[in-house]
């Protein structure tokens, strides 16, 4: 009996093992250079005050990554796909040019990332910039989906320079366990706006196309969605440890010293004499590990979402000959967006940051076709949403479309 239960368990994990993926590359690539910025920031202005925010985050996150995996289980096809079948051809081309805006400044945030990680060793952007480019185009269009996972898999690990920063710098646990249980909101512009940039970055409207299209292509079946649901709750809860850490480690020393910064590679600079020097390269080297991460999903996604929309051949496996749009567009996104970058005087911050708040106003729309398809009993059958998950996903979107007209107001009075 005891001989069969290890067995039972084994098999289990090795399930899971082979499963595992689509939701934690799609989490951790959430804490992209845009994500770093943005999180680097709410620490340094406003010390541990936000972190309360990435408890009700996370439990969003879970809710809506859930859907997507269980969409791409249940139908087997991409979210683009289902909105087209579902809303016509006028309203996907719609949405999508709305992705495709947005994902291009992500992109274009994460070489931003690139050169400002890398510039602090002192390496020109005109360097650093072209062969960052030229690695992530390399590694998606010669590898295959399998080779690709891997190195996405093995780039989730790196994220872990951050924990250890966060270590190194000494936090005030006890100010940190208070913030966490009693928050203090404010009402300005600066705060919501922050707060509406936190949701945007751990939350991003590409992310829900770049997981179920995962899912579709990793050709995940119904029996073992229990598994590809624990991958999504994984991912979640480290991309909220990642973030927190990041936080506590700007509001442990750069709001505690009050030195004002302006994106991720100043707070790294800035860490040096405040909480040593492996600290700060600790951080750096975290900030450059995601920008390339993420330089090389924020495209791909970009890429299934037009393709599946407008009903052209996609997918990692396939040959370029096999589908010349989906390597196409990825190609001119990936080159064009690093173009941008060494155009001189680019200001590298508001296109990190502007980015993730453009993603949190973006999202609450597209989780209203999400909460429409997943209730859709022809197309789900069984597997459409409770009542408990129908109750929280549209109090999301309440709340979002609430937090974005009062980020307006605030603007607008300022």
């Amino acid at each position: 009996m005891r001989e069969s239960f290890f067995k039972s368990r084994w098999k289990t994990l090795l399930i899971f093992l082979a499963v595992v993926g689509p939701g934690i590359i799609t989490s951790n690539v959430d804490n992209d250079a845009g994500g770093i910025t943005t999180y680097t920031l709410a620490g340094a202005k406003y010390g541990y005050g936000l972190l309360w925010s990435l408890i009700p985050i996370m439990v969003v996150l879970v809710i809506i990554q859930e859907m997507s995996a269980r969409m791409g289980v249940v139908t087997g096809k991409g979210l683009s796909d289902l909105i087209r079948e579902r809303f016509g051809v006028r309203i996907t081309f719609y949405l999508l040019l709305a992705i495709l805006l947005t994902n291009f400044g992500n992109v274009i945030a994460e070489f931003a990332g690139v050169a400002s990680s890398l510039g602090i060793i002192n390496v020109p952007k005109y360097v650093s910039v072209p062969l960052a480019a030229f690695f992530v185009w390399i590694l998606v269009v010669k590898g295959s989906y399998r080779s690709v996972e891997k190195v996405f898999l093995y780039a989730c690990l790196f994220y872990v320079a951050y924990i250890i920063s966060g270590f190194l710098a000494k936090p005030d646990w006890g100010s940190v366990t208070n913030e966490l249980i009693k928050p203090r909101l404010q009402f300005s512009a600066g705060y919501l706006g922050m707060l509406m940039g936190l949701v945007g970055t751990t939350i991003a409207p590409w992310m829900q196309f770049y997981l179920q299209a995962s899912v579709v292509e990793k050709n995940i079946k119904v029996k073992d969605y229990k598994h590809s649901r624990a991958d999504v709750i994984l991912g979640s809860f480290i991309v909220t440890i990642v973030a927190g850490f990041i936080i506590l480690t700007c509001a442990a020393t750069l709001f505690k010293a009050g030195i004002p910064v302006n994106n991720a590679a100043d707070a790294a600079l800035a860490l040096k004499p405040l909480a040593g020097k492996y600290c700060s390269y600790l951080f750096a080297f975290g900030l450059l590990n995601a920008s390339l991460f993420a330089a090389s999903i924020l495209p791909l996604s970009t890429a299934f979402v037009v393709c599946e929309g407008m009903g052209w051949e996609n997918g990692v496996n396939k040959k370029f000959s096999e589908a010349p749009q989906f390597y196409g567009l990825y190609s001119l996104l990936i080159f064009l967006g690093a173009g941008i970058i060494l155009l001189p005087g680019i200001p590298l911050f508001p296109v990190m940051y502007i980015s993730q708040v453009i993603n949190g106003i973006v999202l609450p729309v597209l989780l209203i076709f999400i909460l429409i398809l997943i209730n859709d009993k022809k197309l789900m059958g069984e597997y459409v949403n409770k009542r408990v998950y129908n109750f929280l996903s549209w109090a999301t979107v309440i709340g979002l479309i609430l937090l974005s007209f009062g980020l307006l107001i605030s603007v607008l009075r300022g």
